[in-house]
């Protein structure tokens, strides 16, 4: 069920469908075990911090893209498949100044 919702997320907020997305990462964050949570977490405030830069909410987004970072640094490079630097280092651009995104 992890993975089944982990890649649904991954292809609905690569599509741009970040509301969406977050229901997917946050049904594997319910199912996760207790040190995988805070992958789940932080792939749930990427989408969200996106979906509030869509919305031209940049504080919201600057807020959501710091949680992101902290819970996601421990799982860098890479964890289940997702490459976990790469959208590290997408999330430290300037939100006013960021391409729509994805995720790597």
């Amino acid at each position: 069920m992890i993975e089944k919702e982990l890649e649904r997320g991954l292809t609905l907020a690569r599509a741009g469908e970040y509301f969406e997305a977050h229901d997917a990462f946050e049904q594997a964050w319910r199912a996760a075990r207790d040190d995988e949570r805070d992958f789940f977490q932080g792939l749930v405030h990427v989408v969200v911090a996106w979906y509030q830069c869509g919305r031209g909410n940049r504080t919201g987004c600057v807020r959501q893209l710091a949680k992101a970072r902290r819970r996601l640094t421990p799982f860098a490079p890479t964890h289940r498949g997702v490459d976990v630097a790469a959208l590290l280092a997408q999330l430290d651009g300037d939100p006013d100044a960021l391409p729509p995104l994805h995720v790597p």
